[in-house]
């Protein structure tokens, strides 16, 4: 009883293009396109790229993080 209908989602488009105008609305998908396509690179740029710490981690070698063990005991 409180859902919508096909038929009222398609009214309430036909309406919101009409009251937006159809280069509006074109505009704002184009920009909500180019923010899911930014956000992806982004993900994906983060994916490739290591951290600051990972990257001293991976650098070092693992008989230095040995010695600093023994020099704790």
């Amino acid at each position: 009883m409180g859902s919508f209908s096909l038929i009222h989602w398609l009214v309430f488009g036909v309406i919101a293009i009409l009251l937006l105008g159809g280069g509006r609305f074109s505009n704002l998908m184009g920009d909500v396109a180019k923010g899911i396509k930014n956000f992806k690179k982004g993900m994906a740029e983060e994916e490739a790229e290591p951290t600051r710490i990972e990257a001293q981690r991976a650098a070092e070698p693992a008989y230095k993080t040995e010695e600093r063990t023994r020099e704790t005991r």
